[in-house]
């Protein structure tokens, strides 16, 4: 089985060394270097309909890099887009759904599949759209999270709110419903407190399982650059 660890504290590295005739799937442009042992190629993982539904309805690539030992052992190196922290899940027992662009790399026997949510966690909660990535089978699989990432475990006992930027992963076991905010007011209250806070729509976690956050918004982060970019002034000729 492929061994996978996680090396740099700072925008760490993914470290995969595979055996010979093993192999690891992996978002496209993830890998940084590997050796002459190994081959790369590009690969619809899961077959045309699931490269397609990740791709148009979950605006995840189409193809992913299969990388294999082919002419002996050796080691990749990957590494997300985002500058972030990066967490190997274990699936089998426990499965995931995955936010948005979160997703780095698998090992073979991990499935990826698109799954349905309700119209108003898709239009509203930001937690992947109509449909999200559930994982299937058992494997490791890879995610990363803009930012420094943590994992919060529930047991039952309490809820947690999550503002929805900032959702890497969850268990699958994991109850999620809208809301507001957390203001304790009526509804005109939280609607006053989400436009004065600058917190709208968030998600309510309940049950047991475990969910990833990451401590930056790659929304926001967006929306902060462009408003950093100098705006093109108009020269009135006289």
């Amino acid at each position: 089985m492929p061994r996978i660890t996680v090396s740099g504290s700072i925008d760490p590295l993914l470290s995969v060394v595979l055996d010979k005739g093993e192999s690891i799937f992996a978002e496209r442009n993830a890998m940084v270097s590997m050796d002459s042992t190994l081959a790369l190629t590009g690969r619809a993982k899961g077959g045309l309909f699931s490269a397609l539904s990740r791709k148009v309805l979950n605006d995840e690539s189409f193809f992913q890099q299969k990388i294999e030992a082919v002419d002996g052992p050796g080691e990749v190196l990957l590494t997300p887009t985002l500058p972030g922290d990066v967490a190997v899940l274990q699936t089998g027992e426990r499965q995931y759904m995955i936010a948005d662009g979160a997703y780095l790399a698998s090992t073979e026997d991990v499935e990826l599949n698109a799954k349905t949510q309700g119209i108003g966690r898709a239009l509203l909660g930001n937690s992947g759209g109509f449909f999200v990535i559930r994982t299937g089978g058992t494997g490791e699989v890879a995610v990363s999270g803009f930012g420094s990432m943590r994992a919060i475990d529930l047991d039952g006992s309490r809820s947690v709110y999550v503002d929805n930027g900032h959702l890497v992963a969850w268990d699958t076991e994991l109850d999620y419903e809208l809301a507001l905010n957390t203001a304790k007011q009526g509804f005109f209250g939280k609607i006053f407190h989400s436009q004065t806070s600058g917190e709208g729509i968030v998600l309510k976690f309940s049950g047991q399982g475990r969910l990833y956050v990451c401590s930056r918004n790659r929304g926001g982060f967006v929306d902060w650059l462009f408003s950093q970019m100098p705006q093109e002034k108009m020269v009135k000729n006289e």
